[in-house]
C-alpha cells in the first residue's frame, strides 16, 4: 500500500488514540507546556467535532510532579518517582480538565495497571467503560496508575526487574489501541518522526516518511532515552509493531509542532506512517 493511500485512511480515521509524551507536555525548563498543551487540547476538540472517537494517553505526571516539588533533577529512586507521580497527576489532570471544558468537553481519568490488562474480569470492565465513555461523547485520558505500579517506572537496570505488558507509555498506548479497535496510534514526541539516525547527533539523518516493515536495520535507527520520558525511539517502534500487528496505523510526529494533529487528519504529510501488517501482503 502505498503513501498516499495509508494517509487517507489515516484522514479517515473515526477512532484515534493519542500518546502524548513528557516532552510534548513540558518545556525545556521543566515547566508544564500551557500554550502547547491547550493547542493538543484543540485540535482533539476538532476531530471530535468532524464525530471522531479520541482517547489520549497521556505522559508527564512524573515530571510535572518533580517540577512542583522543585526538584534539580529526573527523580532516580523508585519511591521519590511514585511520590513524583503522585504529586504530578493531579496536575496533569486539572490542566486537561480546563482545556476541555473550554472546549465544551468532558474528561475522564482513567488510571491502569498491568492487572487491567490481565485479569479477563477487569479487562471486560474495563472495555465496557472505554467504550460508554466514548458513546458519552467523553475524552478518556489514560496513564499508569505510577503511584502503586512499577512496571513502567523500574530502572532498566533495576535488580530483578521484568518489563511487562507496559514499559512504558508508548507501548501502553499501542496496546490501548489495540483493544479498543482504534484505527490509528498517534505518538506525539519531540521529533518529526523516524529518521536514518539521530538527528540530534548526525546532521545528514533523513526523515523516513513510511515505514513498510520494522525490520532489524530500522531498529538500530532508535538510539537512547528522551531528556525527561522514559520511553526513546526504541519504545516508540516497539508500540508501533504492536499497533500494526493488531492491524492499526501507526504515526510518530512532533507533538511540539503546532497543529500537528490537524495537519495530519487533514491529510499532509508529516511524521513517519508505520503500515498495517495486514496491508503489506
Amino acid at each position: 500500500m502505498d503513501e498516499a493511500r495509508i494517509r487517507q485512511r489515516v484522514a479517515e480515521a473515526r477512532r484515534i488514540v493519542v500518546k502524548a509524551g513528557t516532552n510534548v507536555i513540558m518545556r525545556d525548563d521543566g515547566a508544564v507546556a500551557l500554550g502547547r498543551l491547550y493547542g493538543l487540547i484543540e485540535s482533539v476538540a476538532t476531530l471530535k467535532k468532524q464525530g471522531r472517537d479520541v482517547l489520549i494517553v497521556s505522559s508527564g505526571a512524573v515530571g510535572l510532579g518533580a517540577q512542583r516539588l522543585r526538584l534539580e533533577k529526573k527523580p532516580g529512586s523508585l519511591a521519590l518517582k511514585q511520590a513524583c507521580a503522585a504529586v504530578g497527576q493531579s496536575r496533569l489532570m486539572s490542566v486537561y480538565e480546563e482545556g476541555f471544558e473550554k472546549m465544551g468537553l468532558t474528561t475522564a481519568q482513567v488510571l491502569l495497571t498491568e492487572d487491567d490488562f490481565a485479569d479477563k474480569a477487569r479487562f471486560s470492565n474495563l472495555s465496557a467503560t472505554l467504550e460508554k465513555l466514548f458513546e458519552l461523547g467523553v475524552v478518556p485520558i489514560l496513564n499508569e496508575n505510577d503511584t502503586v505500579s512499577t512496571a513502567e517506572l523500574v530502572t532498566p537496570d533495576g535488580a530483578g526487574a521484568k518489563r511487562g505488558f507496559f514499559g512504558d507509555n508508548d507501548r501502553l498506548s499501542a496496546l490501548v489501541m489495540s483493544k479498543v479497535k482504534a484505527t490509528v496510534l498517534v505518538i506525539l514526541s519531540d521529533v518529526d518522526g523516524l529518521y536514518t539516525g539521530n538527528p540530534a547527533h548526525d546532521p545528514l539523518a533523513r526523515l523516513i516518511p513510511l515505514v513498510t516493515e520494522l525490520t532489524d536495520e530500522l531498529a538500530r535507527y532508535a538510539d537512547g532515552e528522551g531528556i525527561r520520558g522514559r520511553g526513546g525511539m526504541a519504545s516508540k517502534l516497539d508500540a508501533a509493531r504492536i499497533a500494526t500487528r493488531a492491524g492499526g496505523i501507526a504515526v510518530i510526529a512532533n507533538g511540539r509542532t503546532p497543529g500537528i494533529l490537524d495537519r495530519l487528519f487533514g491529510g499532509e504529510p508529516v511524521g513517519t506512517l508505520f503500515v498495517p501488517a495486514a496491508a503489506r501482503k
